[in-house]
C-alpha cells in the first residue's frame, strides 16, 4: 500500500454544526476543530516522503511512532487495524445496521451520553448537527451488530474520535476491530478483561517503578481507580489531543502494549520520586496527582519518546496475564471464561485476515484472491539408490506455488499427492 504523505493543515472542518444550524460560520478553531484552540499541545504537521507496504512491520512501526499526518489518518488507521478489509468484505452491512430499529433501552442510554463527547469540538456542538446524529447512529449500529455486549459508555469518546477523522462506515468497523481484536472483553458487561489488565499493570509497575508501586499499595489505591478510564477510553479523556493522536497511531500499529507503556510513564511522571510523593498523604491526593501532571511533561514528542523507551513487550504481557488469570480464578473459578483472543499488533491482524480469506474465499460477496505460498514436494530417489539412512542425494525437489485454500482442504491421510493435484506448474527441478 503506497501512500504519498503530504503536509496538510486544517483550520476547521467542512459542513460543521455551526453551518447546519444557522450560527455564524466563522469561529476560531485549532487545526483539530476545537473551539478557541481548546486542545493543548504542539502541532503534529510534518511531511514524510516515503511509501510503505503493510507487511513491512518494522517500517510501519517506525513511521507510526513518528506520527501519521492528520490528512492520512483516515486511510492509515483502517488499514492498520484491518477495518478496511472487513468493510470491503461486508459491503452494505453498515447501512443495514444503521437502518435497523435497535433496542429502545440502548437508544435512550446513548442519547443521554451523546452531548458529553467532546462538547467543545465544533463537530459535536449541536444536538441536531451531523456530529451527534452520526455518533448516535454509529453506536446504535454496534448494539445491533453485537447485541450480547450492547453499549458501553467508554465507546462513546472512541467512536467520536474516529468520526473526527473518517466517514461513519469506516469509523464503525474501526470500533469493531478495537472492541474485538485489540481489546476483547473490555466493553462487555462483566469487564473482566479490564480487571485482569489492571492486575497486570500493577505487576509491571512493581518492576518499572517500585517506589510508585509501594506508595499505591500503602494507600490502597487500586488500579481500577485510574487505569479503567485510561484504558477504556484509550486516553482520549486524559491527555492533550495531539498526544492522544500519537498514542493512537502507535496503538493501531503495535497493539495494547502501547496502553501499558503510556500508563506506566504517567505513573512514573506523577509518583516516581520522593519529592512528588511528599504531598500525597492519601487516596484523594494520589489520584489528584495522577490527574494533574504538568502539561509541559505531556508534550507529544518528548512524552512519546519515553513511552517507546519503556521496556514492556507483548511477551511480558502474556506471561503476567497467565499468572494473574490463574490467581483470579482461585477466587472466581469462572473468571475469564469468555475472554477472547487479543491480537498483539497490526501484523497479527493482517495475518489472521489472510488465513480467514484462505479458509473462506469470497466471504461477504467478494471474489476470493488467495495469496500464494511456496510448496515443496520431495520425490524419492530410484529404488536401487535407497539406503537405510535418510539421504538427500539423488532426490528431485519440485518447487511451485499453490493457493492457500489447498492448505485448508489438504490431502487425505495416506494419500500420495499426484502431479495433477499438486498444481505446481511450472516445476523448478534441482538435483543434489
Amino acid at each position: 500500500v503506497g501512500l504519498a504523505l503530504e503536509h496538510h493543515e486544517d483550520s476547521s472542518s467542512l459542513g460543521s454544526d455551526s453551518e447546519l444550524n444557522g450560527v455564524p460560520p466563522y469561529r476560531q478553531t485549532d487545526r483539530y476543530g476545537f473551539i478557541g484552540g481548546s486542545s493543548p499541545g504542539l502541532s503534529l504537521g510534518w511531511a514524510l516522503g516515503v511509501s510503505w507496504p503493510l507487511r513491512a512491520l518494522f517500517w510501519v512501526k517506525v513511521l507510526c511512532r513518528k506520527g501519521i499526518p492528520s490528512s492520512l489518518r483516515a486511510r492509515c488507521w483502517p488499514l492498520l487495524c484491518g477495518a478496511q478489509a472487513i468493510m470491503d468484505r461486508n459491503q452494505g452491512k453498515y447501512q443495514e445496521l444503521e437502518e435497523a430499529p435497535g433496542t429502545q433501552q440502548w437508544l435512550e442510554t446513548i442519547e443521554k451520553d451523546i452531548h458529553r463527547q467532546f462538547p467543545f469540538h465544533e463537530m459535536f456542538l449541536s444536538p441536531e448537527g451531523h456530529g451527534q446524529r452520526g455518533l448516535l447512529q454509529l453506536l446504535k449500529a454496534y448494539t445491533v451488530y453485537r447485541p450480547q455486549e450492547g453499549y458501553c459508555q467508554a465507546q462513546g469518546p472512541i467512536a467520536a474520535m474516529l468520526l473526527m477523522h473518517m466517514p461513519a462506515e469506516q469509523a464503525f468497523w474501526c470500533l469493531v476491530q478495537i472492541s474485538e481484536r485489540y481489546l476483547p472483553g473490555y466493553y462487555s458487561p462483566e469487564m473482566e478483561a479490564v480487571l485482569l489488565d489492571g492486575e497486570v499493570f500493577m505487576a509491571l509497575l512493581r518492576r518499572v517503578c517500585h517506589r510508585a508501586y509501594k506508595h499505591l499499595q500503602k494507600h490502597n489505591v487500586g488500579p481500577m481507580l485510574f487505569v479503567t478510564e485510561w484504558f477504556l477510553c484509550l486516553f482520549c479523556r486524559t491527555l492533550p489531543f495531539p498526544t492522544v493522536l500519537r498514542i493512537w497511531d502507535a496503538f493501531f500499529s503495535e497493539g495494547v502494549k502501547v496502553l501499558f507503556r503510556v500508563g506506566l510513564v504517567l505513573v512514573r511522571l506523577a509518583l516516581g520520586s520522593g519529592e512528588k510523593l511528599r504531598d500525597c498523604v492519601g487516596v484523594v491526593e494520589t489520584l489528584e496527582k495522577l490527574r494533574n501532571i504538568p502539561p509541559e511533561q505531556l508534550q507529544e514528542d518528548a512524552f512519546m519518546a519515553e513511552v517507546h523507551d519503556m521496556a514492556v513487550s507483548h511477551r511480558d504481557l502474556e506471561r503476567h496475564c497467565q499468572v494473574k488469570l490463574k490467581k483470579l480464578r482461585k477466587d472466581w473459578p469462572n473468571f475469564g471464561q469468555r475472554l477472547g483472543q487479543r491480537l498483539p499488533n497490526a501484523k497479527a491482524i493482517f495475518d489472521e485476515q489472510q488465513l480467514e480469506e484462505a479458509r473462506c474465499p469470497g466471504k461477504g460477496g467478494q471474489t476470493g484472491s488467495p495469496f500464494l505460498i511456496p510448496e515443496i514436494v520431495v520425490d524419492p530417489p530410484p529404488r536401487e539408490q535407497r539406503r537405510k539412512k535418510p539421504d538427500t542425494r539423488g532426490k528431485t525437489f519440485h518447487m511451485g506455488q499453490r493457493p492457500t485454500s489447498s492448505l485448508v482442504q489438504g490431502h487425505e491421510e495416506g494419500e500420495e499427492p499426484s502431479h495433477a493435484r499438486r498444481k505446481s506448474t511450472p516445476y523448478l527441478e534441482t538435483y543434489f
